[in-house]
């Protein structure tokens, strides 16, 4: 029997345009996507209209193999699903193998990393330039007191310029966070954290006293609708001292620096349960995405000291 899936294929495309206005590059994706599929079949000896759902699993395994992202693996999973509902719905086909075919899940990106070196750079220079007297002195103290406050609690950048003034009358050695959900959650403070907390917050009083009028409810207050500093000032002020800090600015920013609280709590010995309640994480499986610091660091144990790792004595 003539394989007439080359005929399908195109009726196919012709339907998507007429019926449903698919755009040229939409229709030619879909063209790439289904003539790969339809060469692959071709090798097992199997017609693409007449594929099985074992056809469709190995085509995607083969993909797989090649090395394609499960992102592409899904469009092409996808575009197999429309041509099947298309067989379907025009008594091509009496049933639509692609219905019991799971799409490729896709893998979650590690998160990017920050050496404890690189973090300490930004701490020291925000540091200094905080001591520096003269004009915008709060602001630069107030970067401090972010910086600190953010790479010592792990808080989420809307916790962090959320915060209420009201952090600045307890004793310093925890901080209450309210977080997704409304959910609560203590975290304790570093003592650079609290020297720069106490030294922003000496300056936003002195500030607020000088202009006589009424002090803000918010820790960082700003000009917004919000009436607290906006999350996007701080990532692109952040990026600012990174570079002043010969830190690639690309590479920062303060869910980056959550990141880093996190990891390298984990290679200092951190209890994953304790990062855990530490970021304000429902679920330990969200918080398990920094467990890749754990296994370089277990390889490393291992390659360094377990017995059969260590080069064998050679007589001389």
């Amino acid at each position: 029997m003539a394989d007439l899936s080359g005929a399908h294929v195109e009726a196919f495309l012709e339907m998507m345009s007429a019926e449903r206005g698919a755009a040229q590059n939409t229709l030619a994706s879909y063209k790439r996507d289904l003539d790969d599929a339809r060469a692959f079949m071709k090798r097992r000896g199997v017609a693409l209209t007449e594929a099985a759902s074992a056809d469709l699993s190995a085509y995607l395994t083969d993909l797989a193999a090649q090395g394609f992202e499960t992102s592409s693996q899904a469009r092409r999973l996808s575009a197999l699903r429309q041509f099947y509902k298309f067989l379907y719905a025009e008594n091509l086909r009496g049933d639509d193998p692609s219905g019991i075919i799971d799409a490729p899940k896709k893998s979650r990106p590690l998160p990017k990393i920050l050496h404890e070196d690189t973090v300490g750079k930004m701490l020291t220079l925000a540091a200094e330039e905080a001591q520096r007297p003269g004009p915008g002195q709060t602001d630069r103290l107030r970067m401090a007191a972010l910086l600190e406050l953010l790479y010592a609690t792990g808080m989420r950048v809307s916790e962090l310029v959320s915060l209420p003034a009201r952090v600045l009358n307890g004793e310093g050695r925890f901080l209450l966070i309210k977080g997704k959900g409304n959910k609560e959650r203590m975290v304790p403070l570093s003592r650079p954290a609290i020297a720069a907390l106490d030294a922003y917050g000496a300056a936003l009083k002195a500030e607020a006293a000088a202009k006589d009028g009424p002090e803000s409810p918010w820790l960082f207050p700003a000009r917004s609708k919000e009436g607290y500093l906006p999350r996007q000032v701080f990532a692109r002020d952040l990026k600012a001292l990174a570079a002043r800090a010969g830190v690639p600015a690309a590479a920062v920013s303060p869910h980056v620096l959550r990141h880093a609280f996190a990891s390298h709590l984990l290679q200092n010995g951190a209890d994953l349960r304790a990062v855990q309640e530490l970021l304000g994480h429902s679920d330990i499986s969200t918080t398990q995405i920094y467990t890749h610091v754990l296994d370089e660091q277990l390889q490393k144990l291992v390659h360094e000291h377990h017995p059969l790792a260590k080069k064998p004595k050679t007589d001389d």
